[in-house]
């Protein structure tokens, strides 16, 4: 998916799980515009994962094999702790 594409991002955002939409579309309104164009492409890959190892991953109940994408999740976790709670 093509990192200039915000309309597509947006949509991939949109999980239908409330968690992982309450974890994801924040950081997506909020944080994507601000990344480098690697952090951006590591979001959208990150987003090609499936919706159970999201959930695992962002609530802290495992964690991606890939180092990268680690990185991605603490990232998501560390800007949405620091930001608070966002009103969906």
């Amino acid at each position: 998916m093509d990192i200039s594409n915000k309309s597509r991002i947006h949509w991939a955002c949109r999980r239908g799980m409330r968690e992982l939409d309450i974890s994801i579309m924040p950081f997506f309104q909020y944080e994507f515009d601000s990344l480098t164009d690697e952090d951006k492409q590591l979001f959208v890959r990150l987003l090609e994962s499936d919706d159970p190892d999201l959930f695992n991953w962002l609530m802290n109940h495992g964690e991606p094999a890939d180092a990268e994408l680690q990185r991605m999740v603490a990232l998501i976790q560390e800007r949405n702790k620091a930001r608070g709670p966002v009103a969906m």
